[in-house]
């Protein structure tokens, strides 16, 4: 499985998030990478994030009005889509002013991680821990217990 997390905001490479960023893209058996661009106004982050959404991937949009689930219920849906096919996922996350409703559009998911404002670095390292997560669910791997 491929994953592209597109961000809007850069991490810089000497954070303790981008530590932990690098440390579950190193754990996984997925390829992951991540796509990110300056703050600028929403109609330019939502061109950036829109235009990189790969052909024939499924999209996880990250918005506080999304869906809040378990992780064993993301690891569902991204089996599921597995099984039908699909070998790419793009999470989106927006800037400061979260997205517009035509990002919102394009999303097969749109996932809350709870009611919570997390930093957007933080939100990253939390994302990376959940992809890592769900692919030791999807493989049955010790690493989740309920």
């Amino acid at each position: 499985m491929k994953v592209n997390i597109i961000a809007i905001g850069k991490c810089k490479k000497n954070s303790p998030e981008y530590a932990i960023i690098e440390e579950y893209v190193k754990r996984s058996n997925w390829q992951i990478s991540i796509k990110e661009k300056d703050n600028s106004n929403q109609s330019d982050e939502a061109e950036f994030l829109t235009g990189s959404i790969k052909n024939g991937a499924k999209v996880i949009v990250l918005d506080e009005r999304g869906q809040n689930m378990k992780s064993t219920e993301l690891a569902s849906i991204v089996e599921n889509w597995q099984l039908n096919g699909t070998s790419e996922i793009c999470f989106l996350i927006g800037g400061a002013d979260g997205h517009l409703q035509s990002t919102r559009d394009k999303a097969d998911l749109i996932l809350s991680f709870g009611k919570l404002t997390l930093p957007h670095m933080l939100m990253r390292a939390v994302l990376s821990e959940q992809i890592y997560r769900i692919q030791t669910i999807i493989a049955k791997h010790p690493y989740h217990r309920d």
